[in-house]
């Protein structure tokens, strides 16, 4: 939980007075790419954390060391529940933590620390779509990567096929409500749906991992893997530019204006795995897409257009 790290990371250097990130890494039992993300996110947020340079440099809050939260300003309070009162939402624990922080600020800080923590909020629930509960299982995988120790998966695969695995766990990414699990296997990094594990069992067997892994670089890897498996098929389109906005929505990351606009309307490069994916995508927008190539897309568009004539004929 991140709230937790960043209002650990801001105590420790209170008591300290400096540290480094390599410090701070071992602390929190993070890696040392994530200690320097949460310092540069208090930074940004507005505390006055800074970096020090050299052999015993590190970082340090403006002011030098203090043993509780009265060197805080009220911006700088503020500033701090901004931060990490919504990222604290699904955890009790650090809502404790982050309320008994409210009653260590000075007196004449309390009600704006207060009004911040309630002024944002994060609904992860879709409009007309149904909240996913957290996997069981991810509060045990994350025990497993912090131990660093081997876990034992029965998993299912591709055909709901099941498969027991040994794995080194990595890092767990929670994406659009779906949590993975990364890991090192005998045939390199993998990635599991954790509601595809039908049991984890920890081992005594110390976990390996790469000096060079970080979390966030792991999974660009992983996102960029499933987007170009997601893009194999790219039609080129004539559309109205007003329309452009709609169709950015509709295939996000595979739609890319190409060219200028002419007769108000541009060409724009769509991807998807198949043309028929494309095709699907794009029947709704009836006349008001004209697809140029590749003739598969036109074709499924074509045989679409006379299935639906079939199923719903003129007059009925």
């Amino acid at each position: 939980m991140r709230a937790d790290r960043l209002v650990a990371a801001l105590l420790l250097m209170q008591a300290r007075g400096r540290v480094t990130a390599a410090e701070l890494a071992g602390e929190l039992e993070v890696s040392l790419a994530t200690a320097r993300r949460d310092l540069a996110a208090l930074s940004t947020a507005g505390i006055p954390v800074y970096p020090q340079p050299g052999r015993n440099g590190g970082w340090s809050l403006v002011g030098g060391a203090r043993t509780d939260l009265s060197g805080l300003s009220a911006t700088e309070a503020r500033a701090l529940f901004l931060l990490v009162w919504p990222a604290a939402a699904g955890s009790d624990q650090a809502r404790a933590a982050l309320r008994k922080l409210v009653r260590a600020l000075p007196r004449t800080f309390r009600a704006d620390a207060e009004a911040a923590a309630g002024a944002t909020m994060v609904d992860a629930t879709r409009w007309s779509g149904r909240e996913r509960p957290r996997p069981a299982l991810v509060d045990l995988l994350q025990a497993a990567v912090i131990r660093r120790c081997q876990v034992r998966l029965s998993y299912l695969g591709s055909g709901r096929r099941r498969t027991e695995r040994l794995v080194d766990p990595w890092g767990l990414v929670d994406k659009d409500d779906v949590w993975y699990l990364l890991a090192g296997t005998d045939r390199g990094r993998r990635t599991f749906r954790v509601d595809r594990i039908v049991e984890a069992v920890p081992t005594d067997r110390p976990a390996e991992r790469p000096d060079d892994f970080t979390l966030a670089a792991a999974w660009r890897e992983v996102v960029d893997e499933v987007e170009e498996r997601r893009s194999r098929t790219w039609a080129t389109v004539l559309v109205e530019a007003r329309h452009l906005p709609v169709l950015r929505d509709q295939f996000g990351r595979h739609c890319h204006p190409d060219g200028e606009p002419a007769d108000g309307r541009i060409r724009v490069r769509l991807g998807a795995p198949t043309p028929v994916d494309i095709a699907r995508q794009l029947a709704g927008w009836g006349g008001l897409v004209e697809v140029v190539e590749p003739r598969s897309v036109r074709t499924e568009l074509a045989r679409i257009g006379a299935e639906l004539v079939g199923h719903y004929p003129e007059g009925t």
